[in-house]
C-alpha cells in the first residue's frame, strides 16, 4: 500500500514507500487526497497525523514516474495530483498535524504547508531541491509563500539548498523541533489536546484561516465578523461559554 490509514479520533495517515523514502507516485497522491477527503467527512475523526514510514518523511516527487511520462498532457496530471493534496487538506475540517522525521523535500514541502501544525526531529533536513535537477517547486509554491514569505520561498527555491528543522523552524515551517525519541509524545499531546475541543469550532477556525490570506483588511473583517457570529451563535458556542460561566467541562455536540 502506498499510505496506511488508521481511523480513529487521532487518525493516522503514513506515507508508506519507505524503499524510496516514501517519494509520491500517482498511486501515493491519489491515496492521500482521498484519505483526506474521508477522513474530514468522518464524524469520529478528531485529528489527523499525517508521517511516514522508514525514518523519513518524504523525498518528494517520484522522478522515475515523471521522467516515464509520455507527454505534456500527463506530466500536468501527475503534478496536478500534488496540487489535489494540498487541495483536500486545505478544504478538510478536521485540523492535521504533520509528523517530520529525515527528509521532506520537493512536493513534500507542500504537504507539510498544508498541514494545521507541524512538529519535527532536531536532525529532520528540509528544501526544495528541483532546481539543481532541471525542475522548479511550481505547484508547492502557492502553500509555502503563505506560509514563510516571499523572501524565505525565493531563497529555498531558487538555491534549492537544504535547512535544517532549526531554521525551518525559524522560518514558519515549523512550530516546534524535539529530540528524536519525543516526536510521537509531543505530537500525541497536541493531537489529545485538539481532539478534545469541539470539532465544530474547529472546523470553523480552519475554514477563517484558510480564506483571511486572500482578502484584503476590510474584506476580512466583514468576512470575519460574520464567522464569529456563526461560532457564538452555534449550540458549541453557547455550549463553551455556559459551561465557562459555570465552571465546568463542556459537552460537545459537534454543531
Amino acid at each position: 500500500m502506498a499510505i496506511d490509514v488508521t481511523r480513529a479520533a487521532v487518525a493516522r495517515v503514513v506515507l508508506n514507500r519507505p524503499e524510496r523514502r516514501n517519494a509520491l507516485d500517482t498511486e501515493s497522491l491519489r491515496s492521500l487526497s482521498g484519505a483526506f477527503r474521508n477522513l474530514g467527512a468522518d464524524p469520529e475523526v478528531r485529528v489527523i497525523v499525517v508521517s511516514g514510514a522508514g525514518g523519513h518523511f518524504c523525498a518528494g516527487a517520484d522522478l522515475a514516474e515523471v521522467r516515464q511520462a509520455d507527454d505534456m498532457a500527463e506530466r500536468r496530471a501527475y503534478f496536478g495530483g500534488v496540487a489535489e493534496v494540498v487541495r483536500s487538506m486545505r478544504l478538510c475540517g478536521k485540523p492535521i498535524i504533520a509528523a517530520v522525521e529525515g527528509y521532506c523535500l520537493a512536493g513534500a514541502m507542500g504537504i507539510l504547508a498544508a498541514a494545521d501544525l507541524a512538529y519535527a526531529t532536531v536532525d529532520a533536513k528540509f528544501g526544495l531541491p528541483e532546481v539543481q535537477i532541471g525542475l522548479f517547486p511550481m505547484v508547492v509554491l502557492a502553500p509555502l509563500e503563505r506560509l514563510v514569505g516571499l523572501r524565505a520561498l525565493t531563497d529555498l527555491a531558487l538555491t534549492g539548498r537544504r535547512i535544517d528543522a532549526l531554521e525551518a523552524m525559524r522560518i514558519g515551517l515549523l512550530n516546534a523541533v524535539v529530540e528524536s525519541g519525543e516526536l510521537a509524545e509531543t505530537v500525541a499531546e497536541r493531537a489529545s489536546t485538539l481532539a478534545g475541543l469541539s470539532p465544530f469550532i474547529l472546523a470553523m477556525g480552519k475554514e477563517a484561516l484558510s480564506e483571511v490570506p486572500d482578502l484584503t483588511l476590510p474584506s476580512a473583517l466583514r468576512y470575519l465578523q460574520g464567522m464569529v457570529s456563526q461560532v457564538a451563535s452555534s449550540e458549541d458556542g453557547q455550549e463553551g461559554v455556559g459551561a465557562f460561566l459555570e465552571k465546568r467541562k463542556p459537552r460537545w455536540l459537534g454543531r
